[in-house]
């Protein structure tokens, strides 16, 4: 069962408050997506640290429910 773009994108923000979340569909199948998080929490940690707190937000849905997620973290620009 897929995902919709709008529940990724719900989970991300609940889970990084504040952070500014883009979703975009990658193949229009609902199954596979790429997400650009940004996120002040994101300052001082690796990527490795970034990704998974990303992972952590969507609840244990990727692999499962989220098959797909190409993900790009960033902090706010200074």
């Amino acid at each position: 069962m897929a995902m919709e773009a709008a529940e990724i994108d719900r989970l991300i923000r609940e889970g990084l408050p504040g952070a500014e979340v883009t979703i975009t569909d990658l193949a229009g199948d609902g199954d596979h997506y790429a997400a650009e998080v940004v996120w002040e929490g994101f300052t001082g940690k690796t990527r490795v640290a970034q990704h998974q707190l990303v992972y952590a937000a969507l609840e244990g849905r990727m692999g499962g429910a989220l098959h797909a997620l190409q993900l790009t973290t960033k902090t706010p620009p200074a």
